[in-house]
């Protein structure tokens, strides 16, 4: 399993991925999940991968040799896709047609192969953008009203952003945040771990900076302590529940009983 998050603020746009690929606990390798198509001035597309590792890099192998999509004669690629939308409309042809595919030999295997994908960034006189893509092909777009998309094991990250991240979030807390719903599901499981991938991109900068954080990365070990010495603190400073003091108050005495 994965966890791969997209955050977009009004700064721009923040992705980050794990690289963790299982096939049960004695069956653990890393793969890089997060690719990125730039070409700087132009355009830059991030592309984030979960689920099964066959699909995900069919489709992408598929995606950079060219896809003519129903009705169009000229192959498309990334590079050529004129707007953010049509890259996804590309992406998920691509996972679409590896699942249709794959379908007979999955039937007759009775196994289950689930795939999903992030892409954001943007092209040049377009709109910046994040859409989640479903192994169906359909997708969806990221809001203000959440400005974050997540796939994988997004269930322990998940807090954190929806407690703390806003549209107008600056980008440096943007991905702290980030890194702390990181944090949170390393502890939480097994499944998901270092190194992450992070791609950094600033609103009509058309340009990203990425960068990869190993498990001994001093700032993320840092970020995480502080953050477990901070829930700690927090809670401790919170009052007791009042019906456990009524509780105690109430409660008769040895020698009452006695």
């Amino acid at each position: 399993m994965t966890y791969c998050v997209g955050m977009m603020v009004n700064e721009g746009l923040a992705m980050i991925a794990d690289t963790r690929t299982n096939a049960g606990v004695d069956n653990i390798s890393s793969y890089k999940k997060l690719h990125v198509t730039e070409v700087p001035g132009e355009r830059v597309i991030a592309i984030a991968t979960a689920g099964n590792l066959s699909v995900t890099q069919t489709a992408l192998a598929m995606l950079a040799e060219g896809v003519r999509m129903p009705g169009h004669e000229v192959p498309e690629t990334l590079e050529t896709a004129p707007t953010l939308f049509r890259a996804a409309q590309l992406v998920g042809y691509c996972l679409n047609q590896v699942r249709q595919d794959l379908a007979p030999t999955v039937s007759a295997d009775a196994l289950k192969v689930t795939a999903s994908m992030l892409l954001g960034g943007q092209v040049r006189d377009g709109r910046m953008g994040l859409y989640l893509i479903y192994a169906q092909g359909n997708f969806i777009e990221c809001g203000a009203d959440t400005p974050y998309l997540q796939i994988g094991e997004l269930k322990y990250g998940k807090p954190i952003l929806d407690r703390a991240l806003r549209p107008d979030t600056p980008m440096a807390e943007a991905v702290k945040l980030g890194l702390i719903s990181f944090d949170s599901t390393i502890r939480s499981n097994i499944a998901v771990g270092p190194p992450f991938d992070m791609i950094v991109i600033p609103r009509d900068g058309l340009r990203g900076q990425s960068r990869r954080i190993e498990a001994d990365d001093p700032y993320f070990k840092d970020l995480g302590r502080r953050w477990s010495e901070a829930l700690a603190t927090a809670h401790r400073a919170m009052p007791p529940p009042p019906w456990m003091e009524e509780q105690v108050q109430t409660r008769p005495s040895i020698s009452a009983v006695g």
